[in-house]
């Protein structure tokens, strides 16, 4: 049976989707939206505000800060751009949606005031861990024919390494819907960001309703048209900042496929841009729904477009949904990634380019189609291993002093590919991008994985101001240099602080809420120190245990087993010598996880869904009991990755058993030998003697 806990998880999942569906049928006033967000508010204090019934895409101020105020994930970072490499080792090109704002064509189609934000605002969440509504962040619901909004966007992309946009463009027989952003870019020379076209050569339909018989507007093509084309899309040729390849103009078609005769498409195009002073073109189709050579249509080269043209696993199963007449399916991104990563480069020229997420639920409800386990990181290493394959191809046709790789894509807000700030995690795709061309400017030997630094973290959770000296005690006893990180709560940080000053010891002393134990604030540093590049943790914290009469024995015995000198010598060297080493237990703290389910197996089993691991059933799944231990940060990427919400995380209210924080501790373990790394106790690992059996005398077997 379901724990009460899952149970209301679901529960209030499912009471939130009928209620805000309900509520944006039933038409209300301000006033009664304002009342029941409040009434929200209140019973509800640790929802998301995006999850809040009555929630509007709108962009006035109020709403914006309700909708990304307090609904921080995991892993959020702010907007703090560092030095980029000189010169860069890519030009990374952007695939940029010019529809934030509104057309007549969209209004009599789709209502008045239509754009993407309508389609973005109202998804609702499907499965547990479906991350929607996915709303914007700093740059907010921006409206396109505002001239300082594609400045900002232009901005922000240079500042972490965006190159290029390569812009969709939509042409129908010489009338052309959405162009008004890039005349734009066109009439404003401040913006400095190169562009491309990308012709989107289909017709237009209400695929978004399902109902793709209904055609919106007709695509067709004749050769008068091709040279109508070319002639129109000259103007942005001939302006110095558009994108050049090989000092060629870059023109990309969507659908090369729906063109009558391509190679005589392509003949006319070459032909008219020869006589009328634009010269030679570089043309390349988009590999969005097939792959021939591009010399068989009379192309220059192709660019790949994940997430199409790949099978990962399907993972709908697997999901707990919310709502019951949900059709669409769920498909491992990391697949994706993968798939496209291994890919050999082929023998003719083709561009690569990498994903940074998929989700077209918002066009889709209910039936929509959701890459899971995307992340920023696992972006960076994708983009990475991407920038390093082009770089390694020496053949004739792809040689290219910054090769271009292309990224799907800049703002797909309704397609769930997105490298613009949102909420949830504010720029860390963009940060990521930075990133991996830091990581690729390095080279292959930089990219490996990195040693075991001599000098390691420790991370201390110090909620009780007592049992914090004995942990300092500790570590003075080690006599050797470390990086210490120190969280703790609003009325213990001066007591903390003036502790540690007592000593002459220097620490990084972080304030966080009652919320989550020592595992919350533990996720928020082990997250920030991966991303600056550090390798071993030491996991502390001052466990008191006040339920257990014996508690503070528990520290101290967990203390010794890790943290003595002799051990940390031992297993500091272990994990420099052992690259597969991921992390070290206390002895007799290491236990298999259904001896000690409590009141947490079908919340861990659903976090194990949540991160995409193997659920735990058999006695060699273990968990640390007492939360600390060395851990090798790289193996706790499946956990790090899955950037939880923090709402998820309950306050603090003396909760023994079931709580989230609980099933995560359960996981560490779990998402170490999922990542390929070992568990080890630390008495094996050092050779002592293992703990005699007998009964655990701090918690209580199942």
């Amino acid at each position: 049976m379901p724990n009460a806990r899952n149970l209301m998880r679901i529960a209030r999942e499912r009471l939130f989707h009928v209620l805000r569906v309900a509520f944006r049928l039933v038409p209300l006033g301000e006033a009664r939206r304002d009342h029941w967000r409040q009434w929200f508010l209140q019973r509800f204090p640790d929802v998301r505000p995006a999850a809040i019934p009555g929630q509007s895409s709108g962009a006035t101020p109020a709403r914006r800060a309700l909708a990304t105020s307090d609904g921080r994930a995991l892993g959020y970072r702010a907007h703090q751009p560092e030095a980029l490499p000189a010169p860069l080792p890519a030009t990374l090109v952007a695939f940029y949606l010019p529809q934030f704002h509104a057309i007549p064509e969209n209004n009599e189609w789709w209502g008045e005031g239509f754009t993407e934000w309508r389609n973005v605002g109202r998804a609702l969440p499907q499965f547990q861990g479906h991350a929607q509504p996915r709303l914007p962040g700093a740059l907010g619901y921006y409206d396109l024919t505002h001239p300082e909004t594609m400045r900002a966007q232009a901005r922000l992309a240079q500042a972490y390494g965006i190159s290029a946009f390569c812009c969709y463009f939509y042409w129908f027989q010489g009338e052309t819907l959405l162009e008004a952003p890039l005349r734009q870019w066109l009439d404003d020379p401040s913006i400095t960001l190169p562009i491309c076209l990308c012709w989107a050569n289909e017709s237009w339909a209400r695929r978004w309703d399902g109902r793709a018989g209904e055609i919106l507007v007709q695509q067709s093509h004749d050769p008068d048209d091709d040279l109508a084309f070319i002639a129109y899309v000259s103007d942005y040729f001939r302006d110095p900042r558009y994108l050049r390849v090989d000092g060629k103009p870059l023109l990309l078609v969507y659908r090369p496929g729906l063109l009558p005769d391509p190679a005589a498409t392509a003949a006319r195009w070459r032909q008219w841009c020869d006589g009328n002073g634009v010269g030679e073109i570089c043309i390349a189709y988009v590999q969005g729904f097939e792959r021939p050579d591009p010399a068989t249509l009379g192309f220059d080269a192709a660019v790949e477009f994940p997430p199409n043209l790949s099978t990962p696993a399907d993972i709908t199963a697997d999901q707990v949904l919310v709502n019951d007449a949900y059709t669409g399916q769920v498909l491992d991104w990391r697949e994706l990634a993968t798939d496209y990563s291994r890919r050999t480069s082929p023998t003719y020229r083709l561009f690569p380019a990498v994903n940074c997420g998929w989700d077209n639920e918002p066009r889709r409800p209910a039936q929509g189609r959701t890459y899971l386990h995307a992340a920023p990181r696992r972006y960076r290493d994708w983009l990475t291993a991407a920038i390093g394959r082009s770089g390694r191809d020496t053949s004739a046709v792809n040689r290219n002093p910054a090769p271009l790789v292309f990224v799907n894509a800049w703002n797909e807000w309704a397609e769930g590919a997105v490298l613009e700030p949102d909420a949830r995690l504010g720029h860390a795709w963009l940060h990521a991008t930075a990133d991996a061309l830091r990581s690729a400017a390095k080279g292959p030997a930089a990219s490996r994985k990195a040693k075991v630094a001599t000098r390691p973290c420790v991370v201390i959770h110090a909620w009780y101001v007592d049992a914090f000296a004995g942990l300092l005690d500790a570590l003075a006893a080690l006599a050797a240099p470390m990086r210490l990180v120190v969280t703790t709560g609003q009325q213990q940080a001066r007591q903390i602080s003036a502790e540690l000053a007592r000593r002459g010891m220097t620490a990084e002393v972080e304030v966080h809420e009652n919320r989550g134990r020592d595992i919350l604030p533990f996720l928020r540093v082990a997250d920030r120190l991966l991303n600056e590049g550090e390798t071993l943790v030491l996991k502390l914290h001052t466990k008191q245990s006040p339920h257990l009469q014996h508690g503070s024995k528990w520290r101290r015995e967990l203390i010794d087993r890790l943290a003595s000198p002799e051990r940390k010598k031992k297993i500091t060297e272990a994990f420099q010598e052992t690259p597969l080493l991921g992390l070290v237990a206390p002895e007799g703290h290491l236990h298999p996880l259904p001896h000690y389910w409590g009141a947490n197996r079908d919340n861990v089993r659903h976090l194990a869904t949540r991160l995409g691991i193997q659920k735990p059933e058999a006695l060699a799944d273990h968990f640390v009991s007492g939360s600390m231990f060395w851990v090798r940060l790289e193996g706790l990427r499946p956990l790090l990755d899955a950037h939880l919400d923090e709402w998820e995380f309950e306050a603090e209210a003396g909760q023994l058993d079931g709580t989230f924080a609980h099933a995560v501790e359960r996981v560490f373990a779990l998402c170490v030998r999922e990542h390929g790394m070992r568990v080890v106790d630390a008495a094996a690992l050092c050779g002592d003697a293992p703990v005699a059996a007998g009964a655990y005398p701090y918690a209580r077997r199942d």
